[in-house]
C-alpha cells in the first residue's frame, strides 16, 4: 500500500528504513527516505508504522 502518493513511497519502505535504521523520530525517518516532503498527508501514517516497528524489534543485527 502506497503511504506518499507524491513520492511513491510504500509501506513496505517505511517499514524496511524503520527496521534497518530505526530512526527515534519522525524527523529522522524523513531524512532516510522522502516521506511528508510534499503535501504532509503521509505523516500520520508513517508515524503509525515507525512506532508499530518499534514495539517489535528485529531478532538479529545485520553484519554488514
Amino acid at each position: 500500500m502506497y503511504v506518499c502518493l507524491c513520492n511513491a513511497i510504500s509501506d513496505k519502505t517505511v517499514r524496511e528504513a524503520v527496521r534497518r535504521y530505526q530512526p527515534k523520530s519522525i524527523q529522522q525517518l524523513r531524512q532516510l527516505i522522502p516521506v511528508g516532503k510534499q503535501c504532509g498527508k503521509c505523516i500520520r501514517a508513517a508515524r503509525e508504522i515507525m512506532e508499530e516497528e518499534m514495539k517489535n524489534p528485529p531478532l538479529y543485527k545485520e553484519i554488514a
